[in-house]
């Protein structure tokens, strides 16, 4: 399978994760200039931080409804939502506002990013193809390029009014290729008398792993910029740069993924990418300098790169087709408290420990992957 074919095949849903890409590594950039606006201690930003996770999760138990219902326009209308979204931090003055902002935000990012992902696992079905690293490797390169461009207007002294703006236009320009000539088709009914019995026993597992990445990869995102500019030292600016190399391996790792999968398995990638991943939070958490740190946060980004994306297929494929949008949305619920708790607990780590300890956690809570993905890998053998 060549990357051009699986890149048309699932140009739309690809598309949809450019978006989210875009949308968050320019956000991330901004957080310390966001933590100044609002005056926010770090535990106080991390509590800020859980709007985004609630109004995610939200979207996330609409999901199969919105996906029903609005069909090959869910893309298309998640987009033009997000675009409007960039502006709802730049009217936060005070931390409940943010918070409130936050939740706005993180509700319209799940629609464009659910939909996206249960429109690839529906392809992957339909053309027996794996999708999945591919697609969020896109995902990542553009959370990289948004992370830099505004890396890069913020040394200029650029604040995000000035940023945002031609971000949410770009958005706009990607939803015009979220339009697919395939027909969509309804989840095929259940076959006579088969129930969901037995479904939590794949869904919870992978919606375990899926919470460790999404803690390490949000973590690292959200607070990243603070530890190479505050505890580092680094000049302003120079913070985005974490989360512009976090997004840039993430990406090779994802497209790389798409390749080792097919000689490792989805399960052993995940294992040996988190391995990876354990020795880049510890990099992070010793680093004497922003360079150092740089190098730590890329090591990580290619340890968690490819643990959602895989985790995705394991699951599209331990269920009936017919459950896979329910099984989905629903791990990505349980996943998804990654982001509810993970930037809240750096906040109040960092608030007492320092960032440095709140890294070495993340290197610790990448290891619990560990043996997870090796049960979850003999399952998916016997299946």
């Amino acid at each position: 399978m060549s990357i051009g074919f699986a890149a048309r095949v699932s140009h739309a849903p690809m598309a949809g994760l450019m978006g989210v890409g875009v949308f968050w590594g320019g956000f991330a950039a901004f957080i310390p200039d966001f933590k100044t606006r609002i005056s926010a201690t770090d535990s106080e930003l991390g509590l800020a931080l859980l709007g985004s996770a609630l109004g995610g999760m939200v979207a996330m138990y609409l999901g199969p409804r919105l996906m029903k219902a609005l069909g090959p326009k869910m893309l298309r209308v998640g987009a033009w939502l997000l675009a409007i979204a960039f502006a709802y931090p730049l009217f936060a003055g005070s931390v409940p506002a943010f918070a409130i902002a936050l939740f706005g935000m993180g509700a319209t990012v799940s629609v464009l990013d659910v939909g996206s992902n249960m429109r690839i696992s529906d392809l992957e079905e339909k053309h027996g193809l794996h999708l999945m690293n591919l697609n969020h490797a896109m995902f990542s390169f553009a959370f990289a390029a948004s992370a830099l461009v505004v890396s890069l207007a913020r040394r200029a002294g650029l604040p995000p009014e000035a940023v945002f703006p031609v971000l949410a236009l770009v958005l706009i320009g990607l939803s015009l290729a979220m339009n697919e000539n395939e027909r969509w088709h309804d989840a095929p009914e259940a076959p006579a008398g088969a129930g969901h019995d037995g479904l939590w026993r794949s869904i919870l597992p992978v919606g375990a792993i899926l919470f460790l990445a999404f803690v390490c990869e949000n973590a690292t995102d959200s607070w990243s910029a603070l530890h190479i500019e505050r505890t580092l030292g680094g000049p302003a600016g120079d913070g985005g740069f974490g989360p512009m190399m976090l997004g840039l391996t993430m990406g090779i790792g994802r497209l790389s993924g798409q390749f080792a999968a097919q000689k490792l398995g989805e399960a052993g990638l995940i294992f040996w990418s988190s391995v990876v991943g354990v020795v880049g939070g510890l990099v992070i958490a010793a680093a004497p300098t922003p360079f150092v740190a740089i190098l730590g946060v890329g090591l990580l980004g290619l340890g968690v790169a490819v643990t959602v994306p895989s985790a995705n297929s394991i699951l599209g494929k331990l269920v009936r087709p017919d459950q896979r949008g329910y099984a989905i949305s629903r791990s990505w619920m349980v996943g998804f408290t990654g982001f509810f708790i993970g930037p809240t607990i750096m906040g109040q780590i960092a608030q007492h420990l320092g960032l440095r300890a709140s890294f070495f956690c993340v290197a610790m809570l990448m290891a619990v992957i560990l043996p997870l993905i090796w049960g979850l890998g003999r399952r998916r053998a016997a299946a």
